[in-house]
C-alpha cells in the first residue's frame, strides 16, 4: 500500500507580542509560526461599554496584522488570532498601567470588591473570513492593606498590565474568587480560541485524537 502523504500543519499567526498569550497557545499544543503585533489606538470611544471596547480592539488588531501577514509570502494562507483584554469596574475601564501612580490607583479601586475582565478574540481564516468570541470573568480581590499594595508595586509586575496586576503572578494571592475563564484573565481564553479555530477547519490537536 502506498503511504499517504502527511498533511501540512496549518500555520498560525498571533497578532501580539505578549509572552503570556504565546505561552497559553503553546500550553494548548498550538504552534505559532509568527508574532505580528499590531500598533493601534486603544483609546475608548465616548460612552463605549468595556465589552464592546474589547471586541472592537481585538477586531482592529486582527485587521491591521492581517494586512502585514498578507505581505509576507511565507504567511499567506495562515490563520491569524488577535485578542484584547479590558479590565473594568462597572463601566469604568481601567488603564494598562505605565506609572506607579496609575497602578496604585487601580489597586486601591480593586481592593475588597468585584471587577470584570473581558477578553475578546478575533480570528481571520485563510479565506479571509472573520470570526469573533468574547469571554467574561468576574474577579473579587481581598481587601488590600497599604503594605500589600506597596509590596506589589515594588515588584513592577503591574507595568503594562490592564488594571495594574497580573493574576498569574504575585497578585494571584489577592484573588478571592474567579468566576469564568482563568486563561481569559491571563490574556487569551483558550476554550473560545480553539472553538473559533476548529469551527473554521483548523485540524484537531493530535493529543485529542482517539
Amino acid at each position: 500500500m502506498t503511504p499517504q502523504p502527511v498533511p501540512a500543519r496549518p500555520r498560525l499567526v498571533l497578532a501580539s507580542a505578549s509572552p503570556r498569550r504565546l505561552a497559553l497557545l503553546q500550553q494548548a499544543g498550538l504552534e505559532v509560526d509568527a508574532l505580528l503585533p499590531a500598533e493601534i489606538d486603544e483609546t475608548p470611544q465616548r460612552g463605549e461599554a468595556p465589552r464592546f471596547l474589547a471586541q472592537r480592539l481585538a477586531t482592529r488588531k486582527a485587521e491591521v496584522a492581517n494586512k502585514i501577514k498578507n505581505n509576507q509570502p511565507e504567511l499567506v494562507g495562515a490563520y491569524l488570532i488577535a485578542a484584547d483584554t479590558v479590565v473594568a469596574v462597572g463601566r469604568r475601564v481601567l488603564p494598562k498601567c505605565e506609572t506607579r501612580d496609575e497602578a496604585e490607583d487601580c489597586l486601591h479601586l480593586l481592593s475588597g470588591r468585584q471587577h470584570r475582565v473581558y477578553t475578546a478574540v478575533s480570528l481571520i481564516t485563510p479565506r479571509g473570513a472573520e470570526r469573533r468570541r468574547l469571554a467574561e470573568a468576574r474577579i473579587r480581590f481581598k481587601r488590600l492593606s497599604s503594605a500589600e499594595i506597596a509590596a506589589y508595586l515594588a515588584t513592577d509586575e503591574w507595568r503594562g498590565k490592564a488594571g495594574g496586576y497580573a493574576i498569574q503572578g504575585r497578585a494571584g494571592i489577592f484573588v478571592a474568587t474567579v468566576v469564568g475563564s482563568y486563561s481569559a484573565v491571563v490574556g487569551l481564553p483558550l476554550y473560545e480560541t480553539y472553538a473559533l479555530l476548529s469551527g473554521e477547519g483548523f485540524p484537531a490537536l493530535d493529543f485529542w485524537e482517539p
